[in-house]
């Protein structure tokens, strides 16, 4: 058997750039063959759709409503959903995993720390890190930073870049630090073709199962069409 997961995705409650709801993107998902979902909405740092001037464990409770809204559908339609969230240092964005709602409201610092610092505090609480599309170009990416020695895996292939030569250039840097490569769509609608997908012999039950696999290098293969 092999299992079908999207690894980058974004609802409208918590991204500004979002255009369906997370009860949207998982019957769409769910739909199109997929076993489960991480949905990975734009921190406070990044395209959030938070309102910046709310309290801290307010604005927390609101980032996370995508993925609650998905996570509720996900279990009435079987399609798992699990909770991830997208940082951003200046463009240079990271996917982190492995953390939850309580740990960011325990954490409000993390808004005043420098990326390293932040990276060291996700590791320190047993989180997980992929680098998400580090070459692509867009007017919000000042600089192309790359952190081998920093993160957990490379997303070589991203349904949102335009340009291949993006995808062409985070398989070399995989390949060049023996990163482990993953997949994800970077969706933020249901309705483009693009899709990507990380695909596992096993079913994940948890956010740990997907750290796992991908830290021991365990993937059956990667999706990409556009």
């Amino acid at each position: 058997m092999q299992y079908i997961y999207e690894t980058h995705c974004h609802t409208s409650q918590g991204s500004a750039c979002g255009r369906a709801t997370g009860a949207e993107l998982a019957r769409y998902y769910k739909a199109a063959g997929y076993d489960g979902i991480i949905v990975t909405d734009h921190f406070f740092n990044g395209n959030c759709a938070v309102d910046k001037n709310l309290r801290w464990e307010e604005k927390c409770e609101r980032y996370c409503e995508g993925y609650k809204d998905a996570r509720r559908v996900g279990e009435q339609i079987g399609l798992s959903v699990f909770f991830g969230m997208e940082y951003s240092y200046f463009g240079t964005d990271l996917l982190v995993y492995g953390l939850d709602e309580a740990w960011l409201k325990a954490h409000p610092e993390v808004m005043e720390l420098y990326v390293k610092d932040f990276m060291r505090l996700v590791y320190e609480n047993g989180g997980m890190i992929v680098h998400a599309h580090p070459f692509r170009k867009a007017s919000y990416i000042d600089t192309i930073r790359l952190y081998p020695y920093d993160v957990d895996a490379v997303e070589v292939f991203n349904g949102g870049n335009k340009d291949p030569k993006a995808d062409e250039r985070a398989n070399w840097y995989a390949e060049s630090y023996g990163l482990v490569k993953v997949a994800g769509t970077d969706r933020h609608e249901t309705y483009s073709t693009a899709k990507c997908a990380t695909v596992f012999a096993e079913r994940l039950q948890s956010i740990d199962d997907y750290m796992r696999l991908v830290r021991l290098g365990k993937i059956e293969r990667l999706i990409c069409e556009r």
